[in-house]
C-alpha cells in the first residue's frame, strides 16, 4: 500500500475514530494500526496543568520492520475558558478529514459553530512542518507544532 494512503487510514482508525489508546507502563498512551507490511504507532504523553492540555508525541511508520516515516508533535490547550471537550471533539473531526496530499494533520480549515480549526504546513510527506490551531470566537485556544518526514 502507498505510504500516504496508509497513514491516512491509520490516523482515521486510531485517534480520529475516538478509540481509547493503550496505556503504557511509562505513563504514555499508544495507538497502533497494522496492515500488510506496514505498522503505525502514535505514542504520546499528556500532562495535567491548569489548562488541562499539554502533550507531546511521536508517530512512526515501519515497513517490513524498518522505520520509514515519523512525525513529532507538541501541543496544548492554552485558554482556561476553552472547553477541552469541544476542542478535542473538533480536533477528531479535523483528523477524520486528513488527506493523502498532506497526511500530517487535518484540512487547512474546518469550522463548527464558534470553533474554527486551522492547519498551516509546508512540505510534503518527504519532509514537512506545520502549526495546527483551534480558535473559539476568533481567539486561539489550542495550538500544536509538528514536523517530520521520511526516514
Amino acid at each position: 500500500m502507498e505510504l500516504a494512503k496508509f497513514i491516512v487510514k491509520a490516523k482515521k482508525d486510531t485517534y480520529a475514530s475516538g478509540k481509547k489508546a493503550q496505556k503504557l507502563e511509562d505513563g504514555s498512551e499508544r495507538f497502533t494500526f497494522e496492515e500488510g507490511d506496514l505498522k503505525y504507532q502514535d505514542t504520546y504523553f499528556a500532562f495535567d496543568n491548569k489548562f488541562d492540555g499539554a502533550f507531546f508525541g511521536t508517530e512512526i511508520v515501519w515497513n517490513k520492520g524498518k522505520m520509514c516515516w515519523c512525525m513529532n508533535y507538541y501541543g496544548q490547550v492554552n485558554s482556561p475558558d476553552a472547553s477541552t471537550h469541544n476542542v478535542y471533539s473538533l480536533l477528531r473531526k479535523a483528523m477524520s478529514a486528513v488527506s493523502k496530499d498532506k497526511p500530517f494533520r487535518g484540512p487547512a480549515h474546518l469550522k463548527e459553530g464558534d470553533f474554527e480549526y486551522i492547519d498551516e504546513s509546508i512540505g510534503d510527506i518527504n519532509q514537512f512542518r506545520g502549526t495546527e490551531k483551534i480558535l473559539h470566537k476568533g481567539m486561539e485556544v489550542y495550538r500544536l507544532e509538528y514536523h517530520g518526514g521520511k526516514i
